[in-house]
């Protein structure tokens, strides 16, 4: 009996870097930014409602601000890549014979003999020449294209729900526990989500959950400071 060839099935996540990225930096910073804010005014002993109202207002504003500024980041790029594309679409037209030796010398440096380098290279270009310098002169490939619609969105969902979090935190807790549930139950927020993005990317867990912890207590440490040092001014 003749045995049955086994297909090889490989998962890579190279595919979700472009929301992913986005997603987690929107939800740590909504994690983040919220948490000390709240911390930040309850220290400065603001009551109740101010330390609430404070929390919506960053949530609506970093929310905002998060969409903008990826959107505006990532069409940068996606104009860069445009642009880099439209000017090798006109080499390529030009000179065809030059650029099929600019990618013969790329997959010559890679560790391919001359003679294979040029076969590649020909059936490379003679199949998607525009394709193939995209990918292995430009560095340009659709894993890795910018979406600045995509990252807008998964910015903005993101910091909302990381927000919502201490948010819900300080609207439930009040009087002088207030900064420690917020705190603690913040940096338990951060653990899960440097474990969750650890996973989704395949990542080691414990050092993306040491980072986002350290960099979130530190920062909540450093607002309350500024909320005691100038709560008599206000």
């Amino acid at each position: 009996m003749r045995a049955t060839a086994r297909r090889h099935i490989e998962r890579h996540r190279t595919d979700r870097i472009g929301w992913l990225r986005a997603a987690v930096l929107g939800a740590n910073d909504g994690i983040v930014s919220t948490a000390s804010l709240i911390v930040g005014v309850a220290a400065a002993h603001a009551s109740h409602g101010s330390i609430v109202m404070t929390g919506v207002a960053g949530l609506a504003a970093g929310a905002m601000s998060m969409a903008a500024g990826e959107y505006v980041s990532v069409h940068s790029q996606a104009d860069t890549e445009e642009a880099d594309l439209a000017r090798e679409r006109t080499e390529l037209d030009e000179d065809p014979a030059a650029e099929l030796r600019e990618l013969t010398a790329i997959y010559v440096g890679r560790g391919l003999p001359h003679p294979l380098a040029t076969q590649v290279a020909q059936a490379l270009m003679a199949h998607d020449a525009l394709g193939a310098h995209a990918r292995d002169e430009l560095g340009i490939s659709e894993a890795f294209s910018a979406q600045p619609l995509q990252a807008a969105m998964a910015s903005a969902a993101s910091f909302t729900v990381g927000a919502a979090l201490p948010l819900g935190v300080a609207w439930l807790a009040d009087g002088p526990q207030l900064i420690t549930w917020v705190a603690a139950l913040s940096i338990v927020f951060l653990a899960g989500l440097g474990a969750l993005a650890a996973r989704a990317g395949g990542a080691k867990v414990l050092p993306s959950t040491w980072r986002v912890t350290l960099w979130g207590a530190l920062a909540m440490a450093v607002t309350a400071a500024a909320g005691v040092l100038f709560s008599g001014v206000a």
